[in-house]
């Protein structure tokens, strides 16, 4: 029986004050995923101030603010975004996460919530 074809390409654009960090769970996102999905980390965003020229430079498909933010700083954030790609859909991964529990949970995390986002 022939795989099914993953669905997408879909642009991604992180949110993440460690750029290194993003790309590298992303990474282990996008190849755990790849059967069912087709991600492309196209851009991150270090800051909140350069979330609009990001967001307009990549014209991303899907938006992701990481847990470092404050629930009111992903709400701003994914304002700016969608003031830019009004259909964005957006995941904001919950404040704290990568500090209690580790990148290992941010993965699952992600990856147990994609299903919802993109079908």
């Amino acid at each position: 029986m022939a795989q099914p074809t993953p669905t997408g390409p879909y642009k991604l654009v992180t949110v993440n004050n460690a750029p290194d960090r993003a790309r590298r769970l992303i990474g282990r996102v996008v190849e755990d995923v790849k059967g069912q999905y087709t991600i492309i980390h196209a851009a991150n965003s270090a800051t909140i101030e350069d979330v609009e020229k990001t967001v307009q430079e990549a014209q991303p498909d899907i938006l992701f603010t990481a847990s470092m933010w404050t629930p009111e700083e992903s709400r701003q954030i994914i304002a700016i975004a969608k003031g830019v790609v009004p259909s964005l859909r957006t995941f904001s991964l919950p404040q704290g996460l990568q500090v209690a529990k580790g990148p290992d949970a941010v993965v699952e995390y992600i990856k147990e919530n994609l299903p919802a986002l993109l079908e």
